[in-house]
């Protein structure tokens, strides 16, 4: 597949992986919210979705999710 060539792809792709990475751990919204809290995090499911859908994430809030939800390393090939 290779990287991705634009900013608007490098951000969909980037909120896929998280997605992809929730439904692996089995995590919810809700749940992502509460232990993004333990990371400094204030996130509700309400603001989680809204940052999923728009792709619009930082980076610190995809490293803090991709931790809060025990992932322990990232592949960028699979982003």
């Amino acid at each position: 597949m290779g990287f991705a060539q634009t900013e608007e792809e490098w951000a969909k792709r980037a909120a896929m992986h998280l997605k992809i990475e929730l439904k692996r751990a089995e995590v919810t919204y809700e749940e992502l919210a509460e232990r993004l809290k333990a990371h400094g995090f204030s996130e509700t499911k309400a603001s989680i979705t809204n940052k999923l859908a728009r792709a619009t994430m930082s980076a610190h809030f995809l490293l803090a999710s991709l931790v809060a939800i025990g992932k322990k390393d990232i592949v960028l090939e699979d982003v």
